[in-house]
């Protein structure tokens, strides 16, 4: 956060496209023009990790938090590259506009890579391939043997896989990695084709001076790659399965608090290892975007653990983990931690010690701001201070807009009309918010793609607690083309964010 800039929040997935979701092609370097042509310095994203059916496709829920999504993977920079065919592009059938249609695109999109790879493998040896997999053989190893063998046992959860493939036992692992050979070598060549798309896109965006700003789940699934392959760092018991889960405690939102039900991580591992699963997860994500953000921040100074088999989180209890050690431990392998702290919510003294001492910006949510007691609402206008990062709205609330006409109470309207020194329509209420966030001392301000264009309610990403309808809203082409393009630019100037 080096100086005053502006950015949009808009995931993959929600680029337009002709494939039922969008993808690392020609919409998200047009995407980047834009970003450019408005003044704008950052694009934020949301998690890029491979994303499954049995969870909605929540990015924040995945097999894997090294690898990348193969839906993402442009069928137009495959056919560039001679990997598959110019008649292969045509997509099946009539897609939806305005939304991502997973099962289309999925079914589609395998088609193609299984082309694509046979391609590929035809051509090798590939020297930067070789490199790929060796500088990725930490994680690509492991997971590629998990893809392989979910499919093998219909997607069935580990822990009820054969007794000596769950228990990794080094022979029978040995055995089944020749085994399944060819099946792991092409989700390797996935994998490395996500990463060159997606890396080609990083190069074009510096090269237009955009940082990409990317985010990072506390916590991973249990059927993940990374529990089955390095479970001593998770609190589980002698028969592979959770002794604690995730969550967050009761509050004024949820009587019942929030059970996420992911493994809790077992600290005193961790420290042993002086937190080498953890230092290689960020050194990856590193090489992937210029800043991250840590979602659930707080869970890394103390985080709330229920028993396993609890069916909400009432019972829990918090921990405490051991931040001072952890983050000192980041901050003698790393030059620089570029990372923000999602601190929403209800946050202790512990926590804001602990993004102070290690220099970690957080976040303020202006329509957070107009409610309670404005003398001590930290996402008040007047109380955001300038080393955070200042958003309209994320990817887990309403858009303004929606937030103005079905949730924002009578007191709320009242003191943002006091604010702004006028009435403000449901019309206006998104670009009033906007120019707030810009004119804030907050040195980033963040703002999601919809509430540029003042789109409604229907445009909302995620509603936590839903589990699924989620993750589907997509800007279609006509939306793109109406991105306010000269009016962003000329608040970013006025702002100074340029």
């Amino acid at each position: 956060m080096l100086s005053r800039s502006s950015g949009v929040l808009l995931p993959i997935f929600s680029l337009p496209s002709r494939f039922g979701i969008g993808d690392l092609g020609p919409g998200a370097f047009r995407f980047v023009d834009f970003l450019h042509a408005a003044g704008q310095r950052i694009w934020q994203i949301l998690p890029l990790n491979p994303t499954e059916a049995a969870s909605g496709h929540s990015p924040y829920h995945s097999v894997s938090c090294f690898a990348g999504n193969p839906l993402l993977i442009s069928p137009e920079v495959l056919a560039a590259e001679g990997l598959i065919d110019l008649a292969d592009l045509q997509p099946p059938g009539r897609l939806p506009e305005g939304r991502v249609d997973y099962a289309t695109a999925e079914t589609f999109k395998r088609q193609l890579l299984e082309k694509a790879c046979q391609r590929f493998r035809q051509g090798m040896p590939d020297s930067n391939y070789e490199r790929f997999c060796a500088e990725n053989a930490f994680w690509i190893e492991d997971y590629v043997l998990f893809r392989a063998l979910s499919a093998r046992h219909e997607n069935l959860s580990w822990d009820r896989w054969p007794p000596k493939t769950r228990s990794r036992r080094p022979g029978e692992i040995a055995r089944l990695r020749e085994e399944l050979h060819d099946a792991a070598e092409n989700l390797k060549i996935e994998q490395y084709l996500f990463y060159r798309q997606w890396l080609n896109l990083r190069s074009y965006c510096r090269e237009k001076r955009i940082q990409l700003f990317g985010d990072i789940p506390i916590y991973v699934p249990f059927h993940s790659a990374d529990v089955w392959s390095h479970r001593q760092l998770f609190k589980l018991d002698r028969f592979h399965r959770p002794l604690s889960v995730s969550g967050v405690p009761p509050d004024y939102f949820s009587a019942d608090g929030q059970l996420w039900g992911h493994p809790v991580y077992n600290w005193e591992i961790h420290q042993k290892t002086h937190h080498d699963w953890w230092i290689r997860r960020l050194a990856h994500q590193m090489t992937v975007f210029d800043v991250v953000r840590i979602d659930h921040f707080r869970g890394l100074v103390a985080y709330w653990e229920v028993p396993a088999g609890e069916s909400t989180a009432k019972l829990g209890q918090w921990v405490e983990a051991p931040s001072e050690d952890f983050f000192s431990e980041l901050q003698r392998r790393f030059v620089s931690l570029p990372m923000v702290a999602e601190d929403l919510g209800h946050i202790t003294a512990d926590v804001r010690e602990t993004m102070q001492r290690f220099g970690f910006p957080g976040m303020r949510v202006l329509m957070f701001g107009f409610s309670g007691n404005p003398a001590i609402n930290a996402n008040a206008c007047h109380n955001i201070p300038e080393h955070c990062v200042v958003y309209t709205g994320t990817h887990d609330n309403n858009t303004v807009r929606g937030w103005f006409e079905k949730e924002a109470s009578h007191s709320e309207k009242r003191r943002l009309a006091i604010i702004s020194g006028r009435t403000v329509t449901a019309r206006e209420i998104a670009w009033e918010l906007i120019r707030i966030a810009m004119l804030s001392p907050a040195r980033w301000s963040i703002l999601p793609v919809q509430d540029l264009l003042g789109l409604a309610g229907a445009a909302r990403i995620n509603t936590p607690g839903q589990a699924f309808g989620n993750w589907v809203w997509r800007m279609t082409a006509r939306q793109f083309d109406a991105l306010p393009v000269n009016r962003l630019l000329e608040m970013t100037i006025t702002f100074g964010r340029v």
